[in-house]
């Protein structure tokens, strides 16, 4: 890998939408979202209506990076080499000799050794994005539930619940159907959770354009939903800054699928329409995949290797495939990079949005968790009072192989020149090297890190 990075030496850049160009009013989304399968849960399936209160102590059980067992009801924290650092059975955390009782120092049976390991199966589900993590609180709830009412009994059965759930809210037509909660919502107040770009960012954007590289908006979102974030956030001519949007792009399966399993498909009035045999000019597309993207990125730059980069938020659907299959260099968006300085968000919402919504504050999602500690580093289980018992989480091992930088967030180098030469996460810098502008804290001093 480079040791340096710079934005005047790509000819193409692409940007995930949802957390990446659009931002979120954190701790609004996240209720919103946790509502939308809890009402489901509770009036489709009958679950506990206990579910639908939520206390603002509640939130930081949320932490990016846990893992759910959907057999035992248990969630993990993983150390860089597999083992299991803290783990909980629902919202209710396993005390240090238990945990070492149910996992010892041994690698967690679903682990393999390549960070790329799926983060999706039908055994366990990895939450790694800020979609995801108001459902990793539901379902913690719903295994306390669960163990009350069975009294322990084990395997669980709850996960087809949540995919109806999924199904429901946030089907292909629930947009235009206003289906569940969380739609019509986001339609009627879109100010009260999406937070508009700064103009420091439409200003490098169109510096971008204006340089000749070729922009690009891949989102797995919906075309319908896309223009409404993309409208609100950017304005209603929003379109002329991209030279390709792809929607419904169901990544990681865009990178990984073959053109065959995944052709490009165009839009009309927002339905999908036939699929196409390969890709022949830039507008707006459905689906696809990297292969045939490519191909016609070497057609408009005219390089038979057009260097590419893609910003993006998670690690499952924008960065790890990104890097791993399609070569591409990669800009993670990584919020606890603002959650981690002293204590506070530096800009988790603007000014004029403090104190607007009503209820106590709740943990906004990027903020440290008091139950499961930092994203980045843990102690060994049993030696927390011992300095070289510090490891890196699997969660950090993973930034460090597979991103080119990390930063907050789009707005944090809008201001920079085009040619600044980032410092990059390479085998031969540190592993806070490729952290712009500035490392988390807790890894300013890592000399005394394990590394396994």
């Amino acid at each position: 890998m480079a040791q340096h990075f710079s934005l005047a030496a790509c000819d193409v850049v692409g940007f995930d939408l949802d957390h990446t160009l659009c931002r979120y009013n954190l701790p609004e989304s996240a209720r919103l979202i946790y509502n939308s399968f809890a009402q489901f849960l509770v009036k489709e399936k009958g679950y506990d209506k206990e579910l639908l209160t939520v206390t603002p102590e509640d939130w930081d059980f949320c932490c990016k990076g846990l893992a759910l067992d959907l057999e035992d009801g248990n969630f993990i924290k993983l150390a860089d080499n597999g083992t299991v650092l803290r783990a909980s059975h629902g919202t209710k955390m396993l005390a240090p000799e238990v945990l070492a009782e149910e996992y010892g120092r041994k690698e967690w049976k679903h682990f393999t050794p390549d960070s790329g390991m799926a983060c999706r199966s039908g055994k366990y589900y990895f939450y790694d994005n800020y979609f995801d993590l108001p459902g990793a609180l539901l379902c913690a709830r719903v295994v306390d539930s669960l163990t009350k009412q069975n009294n322990g009994q084990k395997p669980f059965d709850f996960w087809k619940d949540i995919v109806a759930g999924i199904q429901h809210n946030y089907k292909m037509s629930a947009f235009k159907e206003n289906c569940g909660i969380y739609f019509p919502e986001i339609k009627r107040d879109p100010g009260r959770y999406l937070h508009t770009c700064p103009e420091s960012v439409k200003k490098w954007l169109r510096q971008l354009k204006n340089a000749g590289k070729i922009l690009m908006l891949i989102t797995s979102s919906h075309s319908d939903y896309c223009r409404l974030l993309c409208e609100y956030i950017l304005g209603n001519d929003f379109e002329y800054l991209f030279d390709i949007v792809i929607t419904n792009a169901l990544k990681p399966g865009f990178f990984s699928h073959l053109p065959s399993q995944r052709p490009f498909r165009t839009l009309e009035n927002d339905e999908e329409q036939e699929a196409l045999p390969s890709l022949d000019k830039p507008g707006w597309y459905s689906q696809g995949n990297a292969v045939h993207l490519y191909e016609l990125l070497k057609k408009m730059t005219g390089k038979p290797e057009p260097k590419v980069v893609y910003f993006g938020d998670s690690m499952h659907s924008d960065i790890f495939p990104a890097c791993h299959y399609s070569n591409w260099e990669t800009v993670l968006i990584l919020e606890e990079l603002r959650g981690d300085r002293d204590g506070k968000p530096e800009d988790s919402e603007p000014l004029e949005k403090k104190g607007k919504y009503e209820g106590p504050k709740a943990k906004p999602l990027n903020r440290l968790s008091k139950k499961w500690g930092s994203f980045f580093i843990d102690s060994v289980s049993g030696l927390e009072n011992t300095e070289d018992s510090l490891v890196y989480t699997w969660s950090c091992k993973r930034i460090s192989a597979y991103s080119t930088i990390a930063i907050p967030s789009i707005e944090a180098i809008a201001e920079l020149p085009l040619d600044y030469k980032f410092t990059s996460f390479s085998s031969n810098n540190s592993k806070t090297a490729g952290y712009y502008p500035n490392p988390p804290l807790v890894l300013s001093n890592d000399g005394k890190l394990k590394t396994k």
